[in-house]
């Protein structure tokens, strides 16, 4: 079978427990990185316009809020406060809310992957969508924690994406092709990568000036 693009007209961005109670239980990423695919993946949603659903636990919990550079990123962005744990699906406000965005695909990021993304993801899973699962912007208490549940996620259905692979699939939609929005999350997050593309442009420039400051 053929798979299909991920478009941003047919993909909903779930953002699952961001949380900076859970900041320091992660083991396996180094939490400055971590943070900052999850940002990425959140304005990649948001410039591309893909549905967005951003869920936490209850803020006064002593996971507290989300992390203050991804409630930035969100801006007015609404959060739903579960009173559940574990699967986001078995939250009505939250099942409602993805069936809301009105999309077959669902990209989900979050913490721990072991926990609330895992169930999370096979929630989504049967519920019927099509479920991928961000791999660079989720994390858990360690490396072994994390790639065993990232194997039972995909062995259930699911397909293992990262946070800028998305954005480049999100940038050939017609609508984004000349949009300026991989380059400037290039520039803000993927910095070797920007780096190398500043080289490659300075090598094609005269004299070499296109990787001097403006």
């Amino acid at each position: 079978m053929t798979p299909e693009p991920l478009t941003p007209a047919d993909t909903t961005v779930v953002l699952v427990d961001y949380a900076v109670g859970f900041a320091n239980l992660i083991g396996s990423h180094d939490l400055a990185h971590h943070i900052n695919n999850a940002v990425g993946l959140a304005k990649t949603a948001k410039w591309y316009e893909s549905g967005l659903v951003v869920t936490n636990g209850r803020s006064s919990k002593p996971s507290g809020p989300l992390y203050p550079e991804l409630l930035q990123a969100l801006g007015d962005h609404p959060v739903i406060e579960r009173a559940t744990g574990f699967d986001s699906f078995l939250d009505e406000r939250f099942a409602e809310a993805v069936r809301a965005e009105g999309r077959r695909n669902l990209v989900i990021g979050g913490i721990a992957t072991d926990g609330c993304v895992l169930q999370t993801v096979l929630g989504g899973l049967r519920a019927g969508y099509r479920v991928h699962v961000v791999v660079d912007a989720s994390a858990g208490l360690s490396a072994e924690t994390h790639d065993a549940a990232i194997q039972r996620m995909v062995q259930a259905g699911a397909v293992p994406v990262t946070w800028f692979s998305l954005a480049a699939e999100f940038q050939l939609d017609p609508r984004f092709q000349d949009a300026p929005h991989r380059m400037r999350l290039m520039r803000e997050h993927v910095p070797a990568m920007a780096m190398s593309a500043a080289s490659f442009a300075n090598a094609l420039e005269p004299g070499g000036k296109a990787g001097r400051p403006a």
